[in-house]
């Protein structure tokens, strides 16, 4: 007999755009899984974007992971058992989030870092929002944890492939001619050794194509989802900890 299926918890809205294909794959891995009519278990918080975006622009990483810790408490507290932080962006403050609310984290880094190990690259290209390509939380965990070189956009396209996540994207607008320059960046990381991609924004899987690009693309939301289905079906282990409220101050 199958074991019952545990309870996880997604913290969302970074954006709503691709928390959608989250739940989409998390419920279709599971009903995969365990046929009939099953699906997943999920406790979902879908914060205001708005507010967690001022914190980015304004550098209150502190902020922002009080408020995102405060939130994944309150999933705990109604029975989630480990928590999905659907961005890859907020990975900056995940350590605060495990700590305020006591759920173990499931790190997008490790999901996507061992899909690309799994498969022999050690070169791999990163696009992201800037935090994420410019800041160490998920290129230092990739470097040290999974033993890859990660190459980065130049300045003026790192530029470009922020604004049209923040402007377009998170807007729902998905527009040919973004898809060409995310092509042509890829491209260029490709010229410049990337054996494959890293599209390190959930929301950048909804513009490209992995059938356009000339090297391999590795989808974060997709890889980080099918690590959340295997923790609900029981093949993934994760210790709980105590929580610290006083740390949500």
């Amino acid at each position: 007999m199958a074991s019952a299926l545990r309870t996880l918890g997604m913290l969302g809205g970074m954006s709503w755009e691709s928390t959608i294909p989250y739940y989409r794959n998390l419920n279709r891995v599971i009903r995969t899984a365990r046929g009939g009519h099953h699906s997943a278990p999920l406790l979902l918080c879908s914060v205001d974007f708005d507010e967690i975006e001022r914190f980015q622009a304004s550098d209150d990483w502190d902020g922002a992971g009080r408020l995102l810790g405060g939130k994944a408490w309150s999933l705990a507290n109604a029975g989630a058992e480990a928590l999905l932080l659907c961005t890859n962006t907020m990975h900056r403050v995940a350590s605060q989030i495990e700590a305020i609310s006591g759920l173990p984290l499931l790190h997008v880094g490790d999901a996507c870092g061992a899909a690309i190990r799994n498969v022999g690259l050690r070169r791999i290209g990163l696009l992201g929002t800037r935090y994420t390509m410019e800041m160490d939380f998920l290129i230092e965990r990739l470097q040290q944890q999974f033993e890859l070189e990660v190459l980065v956009p130049e300045a003026d396209d790192r530029q470009l492939v922020h604004r049209v996540i923040f402007d377009e994207l998170c807007q729902g607008e998905v527009l040919a001619s973004s898809r060409r320059s995310f092509v042509r960046i890829i491209d260029e990381l490709a010229r410049r050794g990337a054996e494959g991609v890293l599209l390190g924004c959930t929301e950048i899987s909804l513009l490209v194509d992995p059938a356009e690009l000339a090297i391999p693309a590795f989808d974060s939301t997709q890889l980080h989802a099918q690590a959340g289905a295997r923790f609900i079906l029981g093949d993934l282990q994760l210790e709980r900890r105590p929580a610290d409220l006083a740390l949500a101050g």
